[in-house]
């Protein structure tokens, strides 16, 4: 696995476990998922090293 796949693994699972072909024109949704899944880790990291 590279850095990249590693990355990208949350919206490539949820596209997987939607039935759709991460590599395809959906990749939105990967984006999506993927954006979602950093933004909490990072709120929680910030929140964390703030409090």
């Amino acid at each position: 696995m590279t850095l990249s796949e590693a990355f990208l693994w949350p919206g490539t699972k949820a596209c997987e476990r939607l039935g759709v072909d991460p590599e395809t024109d959906v990749v939105l949704i990967r984006w999506m998922v993927n954006t979602l899944v950093y933004l909490v880790v990072s709120l929680i990291v910030v929140w964390i090293v703030v409090a």
